[in-house]
This record gives structure tokens, C-alpha cells and sequence, in this order.
């Protein structure tokens, strides 16, 4: 069974001026194929998301008559912008839109669905989405458009700005994509107006940023992030956002712009595997959008120097919005007119810093939590996640079901690199049932093919075992898809467990059940609408990977050792030596120093052939 939505990595789209143009084709030969004799650019089968969708594809007409000049596009995008004014310009009052701060202001907007009262909650960011192919349109206007529709359309937009504004609850539904996308429509329609009007709303716009998203960012792995739906960071809109920061800085100029979506893009590099596999978010856990990500990915990679383009996206939007028959859909359409604008190239090499959440060489990769735990291992192509046993969820020694993987204290971490190695240790303070301080230190190793991670903790009651991930996923060419095996070896004895209980509370990876699916099933609200983090959290137990303790470990000491990715003999020596904690495996020696660490507190770790 495949991921649906994680598919190639985005920077193998060709992005050269001549795919673009072809893109543009494609659209053009579509659109003047679907093109009623009322002007509408509608798929057939759009209900959902359809406010802005005729209007999003006559901006792509628009742009390619620009590049093109093909005579057969000035009359369409006339036809199909008057269809947009005189049909989906709605200014009286959706019946059951519960956001209004002003009734019958009179001021139009966008509908998610037609049909009055039938869904009015989406209106608010339709109405962004209109504004932005608005927006779009007016740039392309002239030699275009005549007079008289660009004054009109520059009306409908003013008004949009307004509603969204003024009429409603700025970004009700707590979307950081949805609002900075608002910002970004009002700082491109600030260029098309009239001094003092222009300076007004450029102001108005980036005062909303400041006061209504960047004040209200939330903290996840050191970083401050625009909101999402309640969360820090979701793995679909947070490249969305990311975009919508690009585009904020390349029509403002403005610092704060760049600043955010350079804390944004070194956020997403820490958290994505090298292999662009990720998981987690408030609203979608595994869906990842696809074009609509590339402005953002490939504008601050260029900036923070990394390889962001290997997020993997859904290759189904791999341009533009599309139907279920693959027939272009103008929703998001804008973003593909300012990926084609924008000409930024990808730079396509990862940074070589390290960096505190993340260890990464060649096609190994953790990516670390808040409280520096596995969220994601990757080796040998295979994706592990934390497991999960008796409601508690994480990597560590258990004991008794407990998981002694969430600090009671400052977390300290030492990164080395040397002799063509990179290792991470990670020094946390944990309590556990009995209330005795206890020090968990974790060192992960790796030489770019396989992880080896040892873990050291004092003696700990009972019969522990390491709590090792859960096998889920595996690179498939240019697919991910679902596993339960994965190329792990142990010192101690190695399990791979699956739950003895059955319900949606217990995760076996063996079935056909994605970890959204699980995750939205525990949610309390309904699909779409749930937290898939929040429901995630509820889950009881699953499939895990269990490794005993390395036998002849100190006698004070538990200690693990197990190696992820390909090897042949897998032999680990623990010893304590006067220098300090002395791991030998057959591709390094690693000595990790004395708990009270140097002078500063600090781990203390050294590390050679």
C-alpha cells in the first residue's frame, strides 16, 4: 500500500522556462476547450473550493498571453472575467456565516460552495483566494483588459480586502496559510491603487502581520511558527505557508517577511528526513501539498542554503490544481503564476551545520522532537516512528510500560563530526515512577548508510528493554510505501511486537490503515476538521520494535545498542573507563564524558575510526 500524497521529492519537477511554457499550453488548450458560452472556466465537477476557480485559470490565460501573445486569449480572459463579475461576485450577507463583524456591509466575497447556507464557513478564505487571482489578473492587465473591466475587477478587490478585513474576524478558522495569504492579496493590491490608498493598505497589511500572526506564533524545536488550525506546524500547509512568505517578500521588500520564512525553512529542513518523508500536523498528518509548496521551498532554500525541494509531494498537483479526471481546477492558481515569475534555482545540497533537532549524512537521517526524541529515523530507505505502548509514546528504556523519554530538566546536546562519521548525544534528565533522577543518555552515530544508536541510563529495576521505533514506511522508487519490516539489528535480544488488542486506539503496521487514517479516527471532530497530533496522542499501543540491554554492560548501567540500515556483524563493547563511557561498534569508538558534563554543563564526546 502506498502514501498517497508523498510521492517524488518537488525538486524533480523540471522548472525551466520551457516546461513552464508547456504547463501554460496544457492550461490554454484546456480552458479554451471548457469555456462556455457564459464565460465560465469551472471544472464540470467542481462544488467545493469554486468561488475563485474560474477566475484563478483566467489569470493563467492571462499570463500565458503574455508570454505568448496567442490572439486567441484576449477575448477568452474578457469573456471569462466578466463570467467572474457578474456571477460569483456576492455581496449579500451567506446565510449562516457565523464570522461577520458587520451585517449587510454590502461588500463582496467569495463563496466555498454556491448554494446560499450551504457551507459558508469556507468563504473566508475563498475570499483570499479571489483576491490573490484577482490580484493577478489586474498585473496582467494591460493590453488586456479594457478600462472599464479593470476598474471594475480593481473594485471587487478593494472590496474583498475590506470584507476580509473589516466585515469578518480576521482568519477565523486559526490558519497561518489562509492569513498570510490575505496579507500577500492586500500588499499586491496595495501596487494597483492610488496614493494615499496604496500606502493605507500596504500598511494595514503588514500591521495584521505583525499584530495577528506574528504575535500569536507558536514555539515548536526552538523555532516561533505562524499557527495552523490550533497547531505550531502541519505538513501541508506549513510549505503553503512558507510560499505565502516568499511571495510577501518579493512584492514588499519587507525584513520581517524574510526573517520568518528563514526561521520557517530551517524549521521544515530540521524536521524532514533526507529522504523528504514527514508526518504530523493539526489538520492533515500525512497529505502533502505539492506545487503550491515549491515558490516557498525553493525561494529560502536558495536562502538558508539547503536542499528544502526534497519534500515530497503529491506529484497529482505536481502544477496546478486538478480534478479527479486530471482536468486542471484554477483553485491555487495563483501560485503557479508566481512559481513561474519567480526564478530562484534550487539548490539542491543539504547544509552542512549541524543542527540541534536533526542528524543527518548521506541517507540517514533523525529527526528530533521538542524533547530531543526520535520523531522520524530513517535508514536504508525505511521510515521508523516513535511506538507506542501503554498510552505513553516515544524512544527509551521501559520499564513497567513506563517510557522514560520526557525530561525533568534542561536537555543537553553535543554534536560531533569527524573521521567521516556524524554523531548526535543527547544527555536528559528523566524521573520515573520510583521518583529517582535518572540520566538518559543517547548517542546516535551514523556514516551515512547505517544509525547506530546506544543508549545508557543507571540501573534501572525490574527487566527494561529499549523501546526502539515502529517500522512504517519504505522509499519505493519514486513512492513511499506502507511497511512493517525494517533492517534493524540489536546487541540484546530484538523483537518486533504487534498489539494484543484490537480497536482504532491500536495501531498493528501490518494492515492497510494509514497513520492519518488511525490519527483522524482518535480525533474528536470529524475527518478534515480533527487534530490527527491531537488524536494520534490517544493511541494505546502498537507495532514496536523492543531491544534487551547489551549483556556485560557496567554494572551501574543498563545500557542498549542497536544498529538501523545495513551491516554485516554487529558487536557493541561498553565500558567505564577513567576518560568516560567507552562504546566501541565495528565502525567507530565514541567516549562519552561524565554526566556533570565540562565546565558549562556541557556533554562532553569524542569520537574516531
Amino acid at each position: 500500500m502506498h502514501l498517497l500524497h508523498q510521492r517524488g521529492p518537488l525538486h524533480d519537477l523540471p522548472d525551466t522556462p520551457e516546461a513552464y511554457d508547456a504547463v501554460l499550453a496544457d492550461v490554454v488548450e484546456q480552458a479554451l476547450a471548457r469555456l462556455t458560452p457564459e464565460g465560465n472556466l469551472e471544472h464540470p465537477d467542481c462544488v467545493d473550493d469554486i468561488g475563485d476557480t474560474s477566475l484563478g485559470i483566467t489569470s493563467l490565460l492571462a499570463l500565458a498571453w503574455q508570454r505568448t501573445k496567442d490572439p486567441r486569449l484576449p477575448q477568452a480572459v474578457r469573456r471569462s472575467l466578466a463570467f467572474h463579475l457578474r456571477e460569483r461576485v456576492y455581496t449579500a450577507d451567506n446565510p449562516g456565516y457565523p464570522n461577520l463583524r458587520v451585517r449587510n456591509s454590502g461588500l463582496p466575497y467569495a463563496r466555498y460552495t454556491l448554494a446560499a447556507g450551504a457551507h459558508p464557513i469556507g468563504d473566508w478564505p475563498s475570499t483570499v483566494w479571489a483576491l490573490l487571482q484577482a490580484v493577478n489578473v489586474l498585473d496582467a492587465a494591460d493590453g488586456l483588459v479594457d478600462d472599464t473591466q479593470r476598474v471594475e475587477l480593481l473594485e471587487v478587490a478593494r472590496g474583498y480586502w475590506h470584507w476580509l478585513t473589516e466585515a469578518t474576524f480576521f482568519n477565523p478558522q486559526e490558519a497561518g496559510n489562509q492569513a498570510i495569504g490575505c496579507i500577500v492579496g492586500g500588499l499586491m493590491l496595495a501596487s494597483h491603487l492610488p496614493s494615499p490608498e496604496r500606502e493605507s493598505v500596504r500598511g494595514r497589511a503588514v500591521d495584521l502581520y505583525v499584530d495577528r500572526i506574528r504575535a500569536h506564533r507558536v514555539r515548536d524545536r526552538g523555532a516561533l511558527l505562524p499557527p495552523e488550525h490550533g497547531g505550531a506546524y502541519d505538513n501541508n500547509y506549513g510549505p503553503i505557508s512558507l510560499s505565502f512568505l516568499a511571495q510577501a517578500h518579493r512584492v514588499s521588500g519587507e525584513d520581517i517577511f524574510a526573517e520568518d520564512g528563514d526561521a520557517l525553512a530551517r524549521y521544515i529542513d530540521a524536521r524532514l528526513t533526507g529522504g523528504g518523508f514527514d508526518n504530523g500536523g493539526p489538520r492533515y498528518s500525512e497529505q502533502h501539498s505539492a506545487f503550491e509548496s515549491v515558490l516557498g521551498l525553493r525561494y529560502f532554500g536558495a536562502r538558508i542554503g539547503s536542499d528544502l525541494g526534497r519534500y515530497r509531494g503529491d506529484s497529482r498537483w505536481a502544477r496546478h490544481a486538478v480534478k479527479a479526471d486530471g482536468g486542471v481546477d484554477g483553485h491555487f492558481a495563483w501560485m503557479l503564476v508566481w512559481q513561474i515569475e519567480d526564478t530562484t534555482r534550487w539548490h539542491r545540497t543539504p547544509s552542512a551545520a549541524p543542527v540541534r533537532h536533526q542528524l543527518r549524512a548521506g541517507t540517514v537521517s533523525v529527526a528530533f522532537d521538542g524533547h530531543m526524541t526520535p520523531s522520524v529515523i530513517e535508514a536504508d530507505g525505511t521510515y521508523c516512528l516513535p511506538a507506542a505502548v501503554d498510552r505513553q509514546h516515544g524512544y527509551g528504556p521501559v520499564v513497567d510500560g513506563f517510557v522514560f523519554c520526557r525530561p525533568m530538566g534542561e536537555i543537553r546536546v553535543r554534536d560531533v563530526r569527524a573521521e567521516g562519521l556524524a554523531a548526535k548525544l543527547v544527555t536528559k534528565p528523566v524521573v520515573g515512577r520510583d521518583h529517582v533522577l535518572r540520566h538518559v543518555r543517547s548517542l546516535y552515530v551514523t556514516d551515512g548508510t547505517s544509525l547506530w544508536v546506544t543508549v545508557a541510563v543507571e540501573r534501572l529495576p525490574g527487566t527494561p528493554y529499549l523501546l526502539a521505533g515502529m517500522p512504517y514506511a519504505t522509499d519505493d522508487g519514486d513512492r513511499v510505501r506502507r511497511t512493517a519490516e525494517a533492517q534493524v539489528a540489536s546487541v540484546g535480544e530484538l523483537r518486533l511486537t504487534h498489539p494484543q488488542s484490537e480497536g482504532a486506539d491500536h495501531f498493528d503496521a501490518r494492515s492497510d490503515t494509514t497513520q492519518q487514517q488511525a490519527a483522524f479516527a482518535l480525533a474528536a471532530d470529524p475527518r478534515g476538521y480533527g487534530n490527527p497530533d491531537e488524536g494520534w496522542s490517544h493511541l494505546v499501543s502498537s507495532t514496536a520494535l523492543e531491544a534487551d540491554p547489551v549483556p556485560d554492560a557496567p554494572e551501574d548501567l543498563h545500557v542498549f545498542a542497536v544498529r538501523y540500515g545495513p551491516g554485516g556483524t554487529f558487536t557493541v563493547t561498553v565500558e567505564q573507563r577513567p576518560e568516560g563511557l567507552t562504546v566501541r561498534a565495528e565502525a567507530f569508538t565514541a567516549v562519552i564524558g561524565d554526566i556533570a558534563g565540562d565546565a558549562q554543563g556541557e556533554p562532553d564526546l569524542t569520537l574516531h575510526l
